[in-house]
């Protein structure tokens, strides 16, 4: 199971479409804390962070998960535009293990899935 933090619909959509053919399960979560409930409760093997996420909080999320011995081991990876220097470098500070060029992420989508 797949958990995707992500609040912009177009690429909720476009994440919930692509593991819906690949037939990997993907929950959605909106805020901080259905992404630590559903992360305790679900034990995904990955975490997908849109780093430009408002509601979700994503650096914030990102630290909490990763200070948390239960759920340090996650996978996490992030993706932004690749012009936000600074904000790939606070996610990374916040413990994210991967970030991605939206432009790549999109093109990987499935790979990303299946891993």
């Amino acid at each position: 199971m797949i958990l995707a933090a992500i609040d912009d619909l177009m690429f909720a959509s476009k994440i919930t479409a692509a593991a819906r053919q690949l037939g990997v399960e993907v929950v959605l979560a909106r805020t901080p804390d259905e992404v630590l409930q559903q992360a305790r409760a679900r034990r995904p093997r990955l975490i997908i962070f849109d780093l430009n996420g408002k509601r979700t909080e994503p650096l914030a999320t990102i630290a909490a998960i990763k200070s948390d011995v239960d759920l340090a081991q996650i996978r996490t990876i992030g993706f932004v535009s690749h012009v936000q220097t600074e904000l790939i470098e606070l996610a990374r500070q916040a413990g994210v293990d991967d970030v991605m060029a939206r432009s790549a992420f999109s093109a990987n989508l499935g790979e990303i899935l299946l891993v």
